[in-house]
């Protein structure tokens, strides 16, 4: 199944892609693999980490990356061309039905920098950011790191969401959409609420939405153009995650507003020295949105496979969980509290006795939860659901 314009699903042929052949990562200076003593402390893990896929990105992009190689000359590159921006263009006019002002956009080493920007444009020293919680790890580093005051307000409470943009010093809401690490996607009356809320309060927002086009069958990204209004906001995303390619850094945003939009512009050229993108990014982007759709529909249906999985095996092992595969991504969102299991023995007998990584929810602030990455092949997923049944069984 696929999702067409307005959110339609439509059918899709059974795959020809191949993405139960294990990729060895290991050696190739990977955070997941080669990193994960980083954050854990012992080497040699299975992991379930950071949040990047184990599987070659799209044929296409392969394909235009290989060509790009061939020419040889890598000098200093322009974004602001038509092959660039039209291919953004096509993709939001055929996978979401919106058309988008290519005048608007904006170009980024990466989301977080492009959100790092946006907060020194729209906000000072003290000011409030609010967020949705459980919260992505960057978006806590990037707003304290400002010395920013992160607010967070729980996923789905409109309420205090909106006594949060109500406070005086409240400037920017970041929302994630679809939402990390929970996974879920927005719904247009939510969204709408939000940008109203956002409105009558004189708070900006900025939406990252790079987790948008692994959203699953029977929901629907609402790009935040769609909903946005007058008010002050921009859209930041990348096709990496979805695609796979993160490591090639870039990024690209909408901004509507003509004089932020110039004050970005000049900011990413002067005060952070962006004067040529990464054209190996521009290339592997261009491919994705023209060529990658159908290998995009085909790596989301695997991974809805691999949630599946998951959900079958915890419901089996644990059925008080009653867990529910999430709405867009490949990131399990896993609530363990109802087995009465804490988060440091459980760590301890994921590391030292099962020897796989996988994300303790205390990172994201739930502590209880667990974040479990199943953007790889089934075999590896099925090794990590029966480690993380093994641990919590062994605790109860």
């Amino acid at each position: 199944m696929t999702q067409g314009i307005e959110g339609s699903v439509v059918s899709t042929p059974i795959s020809s892609y191949d993405f139960d052949t294990v990729v060895d990562r290991r050696g190739t200076w990977c955070v997941q693999w080669d990193g994960v003593a980083d954050r854990f402390g012992v080497d040699g893990l299975l992991p379930f980490t950071i949040s990047d896929m184990d599987f070659e990105t799209a044929p296409a992009v392969l394909a235009a990356l290989r060509a790009r190689l061939d020419h040889g000359v890598f000098g200093y590159t322009d974004w602001e061309q038509d092959d660039f921006l039209s291919a953004i263009a096509h993709w939001y006019a055929t996978r979401y039905g919106t058309a988008i002002d290519t005048g608007q956009l904006v170009y980024g080493p990466s989301v977080l920098s492009q959100l790092s920007q946006l907060l020194q444009m729209w906000t000072g020293e003290g000011d409030g950011v609010v967020v949705h919680t459980p919260t992505y790890d960057g978006f806590r580093k990037a707003v304290t790191g400002l010395g920013r005051e992160l607010r967070g307000v729980p996923v789905g409470d409109a309420e205090a969401l909106e006594r949060e943009l109500a406070r005086e010093d409240a400037k920017v809401l970041v929302l994630c959409s679809p939402h990390n690490p929970t996974g879920r996607v927005w719904t247009e009356a939510e969204l709408e609420a939000m940008a109203a809320s956002a409105r009558r309060h004189g708070v900006a927002v900025i939406s990252d939405e790079i987790h948008a086009d692994f959203v699953h069958d029977g929901y629907r990204h609402v790009p935040w153009t769609r909903v946005a209004g007058d008010g002050r906001w921009a859209l930041v995303t990348s096709a990496s995650k979805a695609f796979n390619f993160p490591a090639l850094t870039g990024s690209y945003g909408i901004i509507a507003d003509p004089a932020d939009r110039a004050e970005f512009l000049r900011r990413m050229r002067t005060a952070e020295g962006l004067a040529s993108p990464a054209v190996l990014s521009l290339t592997a982007h261009i491919a994705a949105y023209r060529d990658g759709g159908e290998w995009l529909d085909a790596v989301r249906a695997y991974v809805a496979g691999n949630l599946a999985l998951v959900a079958e095996r915890l419901n089996t092992a644990f059925p008080e969980l009653g867990w529910e595969p999430p709405q867009a991504g490949y990131l399990a969102w896993i609530d363990l509290r109802p087995l009465g299991v804490s988060e440091e023995p459980l760590q301890r007998a994921l590391i030292e006795r099962e020897k796989v990584a996988i994300m303790p929810g205390g990172v994201y602030g739930a502590p209880g939860f667990v974040r479990l990455n199943v953007g790889c092949p089934r075999s590896k997923v099925e090794a990590g659901t029966a480690a993380l049944v093994r641990a919590v069984r062994s605790l109860r």
